[in-house]
């Protein structure tokens, strides 16, 4: 059982997942729901999950140790001591122990997974001519450090804005940061969108159990018989000596992004089925990214639970700093109001987009890649308003099909080099693959069916082609504000189960194993 997609966990763990928690009294359910997802990382992690510990135990004795501030603040003004003062010293407590909290969790993160890439940078500024340097070892990453460390930054956050009350149970603590159908690759959730809901321990329901068996084996079709599918084309040609023309490393690129949608958005969809069988609602973390308009709208439609974390203890909190604020009214003055705040907005940008870059990987590609969406996204404000202007001027309706789709199709070019970057083994096989596709761009290897060489034959193209436009057709549904999972759960009982038992066999028939391909890890469970 090495993730949501093996045999192991689709037909012992999460059955028996199910049962247990049916069993248990409703007081213990979510002692089963700890015990399950510990048992969970623990397989997956061994000795690393002390890792996952240490960073509970410092996120419950950092958000009691806020509170204890808070209790201090309120029983110092009771005593007479003037409320500013009072608020002046617990804030200053609240801040340092925030401050160890983040050093503590951040820390863990940099030992697990970026001790080795910093101890390079560190190494090659040092020592420049030390070509050899290996610099020291990483940790190794217990499973979903990454998503469990920002949930953790996200709680300290928010106990010490006073948003939300500090957690004296640290079992319910400890299950909010590790509950097993998000841990692997999130969604990124906040402590009052879930908490409540994984102690309470309601009952299961018919509905939901469809509803949510559903949703699993939705994701598990696009994961298993797309992602998959056209993981060998796209090792073939990223990772691959190989010399192809650039029509090849544009396809290449086109059906990484398809092969990265379906991987993480099917890897989605089985979490929050997962969830929802367990009365457990998950944020949605995509919503149609292909037909976004802009490089901005097509973040705040894709892995939106890490956009919404960036923005709110990031992009927020840099922009509303006093330097920040410093900078924004001099941009004015020199700038104007329309493009002096996009100036100085443009600095908590940059933060959040080389975090952004940062938290994918411990690579130059991944630094790249954010800093290739900065300055897109950056550069996006400032073209705006000359592209409104123009259209107002020269009568052109923004709003008419032609128009919209235009901006789709040029969003979707942006996105595609994004990920041929991000996809890259590193940022120089990047560069060359790209200088590949732009100079030597030719359709020669479609013509004389070079494409069909690369792993995937015309049945697998055509089937992937099949089972996309199903994914797209059902996108085009839920941006009409239509869930088919919704709607099928409150058919009658023959649909439902034709429905259910249609995708069940997709998946058996159709799936990418057996002879020829190998199995694929999520994706995702690298970051």
């Amino acid at each position: 059982m090495t993730s949501y997609f093996t045999i192991t966990f689709a037909l012992i763990f999460l059955p028996a997942s199910v049962v247990l928690y049916a069993l248990a009294p409703k007081r213990l359910r979510w002692c089963v729901l700890l015990g399950l997802s510990l048992l969970f990382m623990w397989h997956l992690s061994k000795r690393l999950t002390a890792l996952f510990a240490a960073s509970a135990l410092s996120v419950y004795a950092c958000g009691l140790g806020m509170e204890a501030a808070v209790t201090q603040r309120g029983r110092a003004i009771a005593e007479g001591m003037a409320k500013k003062d009072a608020r002046n010293i617990c804030k200053k407590r609240m801040r340092a122990i925030l401050a160890a909290g983040i050093i503590v969790n951040v820390g863990l993160l940099i030992a697990s997974k970026y001790l080795e890439f910093f101890s390079r940078a560190v190494i090659a500024i040092v020592a420049p001519s030390d070509d050899g340097a290996s610099g020291l070892a990483s940790l190794g990453a217990p499973i979903g450090i990454s998503f469990y460390t920002m949930m953790a930054l996200s709680y300290l956050a928010d106990v010490y804005r006073e948003t939300i009350p500090a957690e004296h149970h640290l079992g319910r603590l400890t299950l909010f940061l590790c509950f097993f159908p998000q841990i692997m690759e999130g969604p990124i959730c906040r402590y009052g969108q879930t908490a409540s809901a994984l102690y309470i321990g309601e009952p299961l329901k018919r509905r939901n159990l469809y509803e949510g068996a559903l949703r699993i084996l939705y994701g598990m079709a696009k994961k298993i018989v797309v992602a998959d599918r056209l993981n060998i084309l796209v090792e073939t040609v990223f990772d691959g000596k190989a010399d192809y023309d650039g029509g090849i490393v544009a396809f290449a690129a086109i059906l990484y992004t398809v092969q990265l949608y379906c991987d993480f958005s099917g890897a989605m969809d089985v979490a929050l089925g997962m969830g929802h069988i367990f009365n457990v609602e998950l944020p949605e973390n995509f919503k149609q990214p292909f037909f976004s308009k802009t490089a901005s709208e097509f973040w705040q439609r894709w892995h939106i639970t890490l956009g919404t974390w960036f923005k709110d203890y990031v992009y927020y909190p840099v922009s509303l700093s006093k330097g920040c604020k410093k900078v924004t009214a001099a941009a004015r003055k020199a700038l104007g109001n329309r493009y002096g705040p996009l100036l100085a907005g443009g600095i908590a940008l940059f933060c959040v987009w080389f975090l952004n870059g940062l938290w994918h990987g411990a690579g130059s590609q991944y630094l790249f890649f954010g800093m290739y969406y900065f300055a897109m996204i950056f550069a996006g404000g400032f073209v705006e308003p000359l592209a409104q202007s123009l259209s107002e001027r020269y009568r052109i309706d923004r709003s008419s099909l032609p128009y919209r789709i235009f901006r789709t199709v040029r969003t979707l070019i942006v996105v595609f080099v994004g990920e041929l970057f991000f996809r890259a083994p590193g940022l120089r096989r990047g560069v060359e693959l790209f200088s590949t596709m732009v100079k030597s761009f030719s359709l020669a290897s479609f013509a004389d069916g070079t494409f069909l060489t690369l792993g995937l034959d015309a049945y697998d193209l055509v089937l992937v082609l099949i089972v996309f436009a199903g994914v797209i057709a059902v996108d085009v549904a839920r941006e009409r504000g239509v869930s088919l999972c919704t709607e099928l759960g409150a058919r009658r009982i023959p649909l439902r189960w034709t429905a259910l038992v249609a995708l069940f066999l997709v998946v058996v028939i159709f799936g990418a194993y057996g002879h020829g391909y190998a199995p694929v890890d999520p994706l995702y469970a690298q970051f």
